[in-house]
């Protein structure tokens, strides 16, 4: 069975995905992951975005691998490189690479085959993985995406507010859902889970419910 998660940048889609992932003993495919390995590359090796071959030749010859909370290049752990901030912001050029999203959508399946899967994304119920059985459309109101992103920066030693997590966010939304293939946007058959005033654990259960519907039918 075949779980996507799809959402808006600040909708907790990793976070929830792999917990809910956990409570049904499912493999956790988190997407994002991939699009910042391909984005950690072209920086490492200073290619100019603009040169669109390329950077699909990284997104066709990516070796990636994951085990648990670890993300691996060729081998090696870049779970907190393809995390920084230059990463960061550059990832939205790695999935604006057509060439690059075709070549991560035809990996993804291929990971996923003859699996029980929870994925995680943008596109995984339209683009990715559209006959599959559960497909969740995960998000929040803006001012509540963009305070859970200011808590948790903050947490961790940042010093950002509201307004300029607001602001970038609103910019981010933008690009991903006018993106020419595999732009943000709920699949027809999505299920809606909105998460004002839940808290994490309410949300996972709330989807494994859902599931667990779905396996049933």
């Amino acid at each position: 069975m075949i779980v996507t998660i799809d959402g808006p940048a600040g909708a907790g889609k990793s976070t929830v995905a792999r917990l809910v992932a956990e409570q049904l003993g499912y493999m956790f495919l988190d997407t994002g992951a991939m699009y910042r390995c391909v984005a950690l590359l072209a920086n490492e090796n200073e290619i100019a975005w603009e040169n669109e071959d390329v950077i699909g030749e990284l997104g066709r010859t990516l070796e990636y691998s994951s085990n648990q909370d670890k993300v691996f290049i060729s081998g090696e752990d870049v779970t907190q490189a393809i995390r920084s901030p230059e990463v960061t912001a550059a990832v939205h050029r790695a999935a604006d690479n057509v060439q690059v999203r075709e070549a991560l959508v035809k990996l993804q399946r291929q990971l996923a085959s003859d699996n029980n899967v929870v994925t995680e994304g943008r596109d995984q119920g339209t683009l990715a993985f559209p006959d599959a059985q559960c497909k969740i459309y995960l998000s929040a109101s803006p001012t509540e995406r963009a305070q859970r992103r200011v808590d948790q920066l903050n947490a961790n030693g940042g010093s950002v507010t509201l307004a300029e997590i607001l602001e970038q966010q609103t910019v981010r939304d933008e690009q991903d859902e006018a993106r020419e293939l595999g732009g943000l946007h709920a699949a027809a058959d999505a299920l809606f889970v909105i998460t004002d005033g839940m808290n994490i654990i309410e949300v996972v259960e709330h989807i494994e419910r859902l599931v667990r519907i779905r396996e049933n039918d």
